[in-house]
């Protein structure tokens, strides 16, 4: 069996054991389990599409799961579109916004530190804006009335949260193993690794991280439209807050950039720490960042490439294979 198609059938195990979860347990769990698939599934691998396989390391990611999330809740409440019609909408609107920022640094050879404060600049800006207009709510925020159906994509258990999130989790699957068996996800790690070559040999730099952003961008926009469907609110720090980009960033570089299981191993590290610190210092205003950045030092210091290149390190010497 070809190496694709062993991911594929991992993909097809891991997400036929997570739709036997909320058979097994309370809903306090499958509320956290459903966040930390959120998480890892498309926050997460939305950032490792363009930080991980792009190269483009983005500080401010935040910017499309607030645009997606805000799209979402005016589109339903003030459109009157039903949930479905207002995520083709959030995804759309998201992938614009991730157009319009890539044309802006792309086009000028922003990347590397540069990069990574452009999209933090803009996620701030957008979340000032958030803040002073009203059909956002401004401070207040916006909340949307609890309808259950599945037009409405809201459900009366948490369990059908469970399995919208994962159709969510099988196209981010679905996109990040298509981006390491296809020639489009050839030519991004190419301009990654070395942009020049790359334009030597005929790839296009500028459209290749282009299309990448705005891949990276949908996922992340969905991640947001999917946030405000669990909680029926969001609000400027909610949307566009350092917490979102961190917590994406975070998950990917733990568990490994460029990989296809590293995010979801990232995010699940990740959200064990979350409770065990919650545990230990209750609810201490930051302290998961904090945590996150020490967990992120000794991850770049010790595995640089993450958990899932420990376990290719592994394979490598029980193989014999370099990995």
């Amino acid at each position: 069996m070809s190496k694709a198609m062993q991911q594929l059938l991992g993909i097809a195990l891991f997400l036929a054991g997570v739709a036997c979860i909320p058979q097994v347990t309370n809903s306090g769990v499958i509320l956290n389990f459903t966040m930390m698939a959120l998480y890892a599934a498309l926050l997460a691998q939305a950032w490792n599409i363009l930080g991980g396989f792009g190269g483009q390391f983005s500080f401010g990611h935040a910017l499309f799961f607030g645009t997606g999330a805000y799209i979402q809740t005016i589109a339903q409440l003030q459109g009157g579109f039903n949930a479905w019609a207002a995520l083709v909408m959030a995804v759309g609107g998201s992938a614009s916004v991730g157009v319009m920022v890539g044309a802006l640094t792309f086009r000028y050879g922003l990347k590397g530190s540069y990069f990574a404060l452009v999209t933090l600049a803009f996620a701030e800006v957008f979340r000032i804006l958030a803040l002073s207009v009203p059909f956002t709510g401004a401070g207040v925020g916006l909340m949307l009335p609890l309808q259950e159906s599945f037009a409405n994509m809201q459900f009366g258990s948490r369990k059908g949260y469970v399995y919208l999130v994962l159709g969510f989790v099988a196209v981010a699957l679905g996109v990040t193993w298509w981006l390491q068996h296809s020639r489009f996800g050839a030519y991004l790690q190419a301009v990654r690794d070395n942009e020049d070559a790359a334009r030597a040999i005929g790839v296009n730099p500028f459209g290749v991280k282009l299309g990448a952003i705005a891949l990276s961008a949908c996922l992340m926009g969905a991640g947001g439209a999917f946030y405000v469907q669990v909680f029926q609110y969001i609000d400027p720090g909610i949307a566009y807050g350092p917490a979102t980009s961190v917590e994406a960033l975070v998950a990917a570089i733990v568990g490994g950039i460029g990989t296809l299981w590293g995010p979801v191993l990232g995010a699940l590290v990740l959200h064990v720490l979350a409770d065990v610190t919650r545990n230990l210092f209750g609810q201490l205003p930051g302290i998961n960042l904090v945590i996150y950045g020490v967990v992120l030092v000794l991850m770049v210091v010790f595995l640089p490439r993450g958990i899932a290149g420990l376990g290719a390190s592994f394979r490598a010497r029980w193989t014999g294979r370099k990995p």
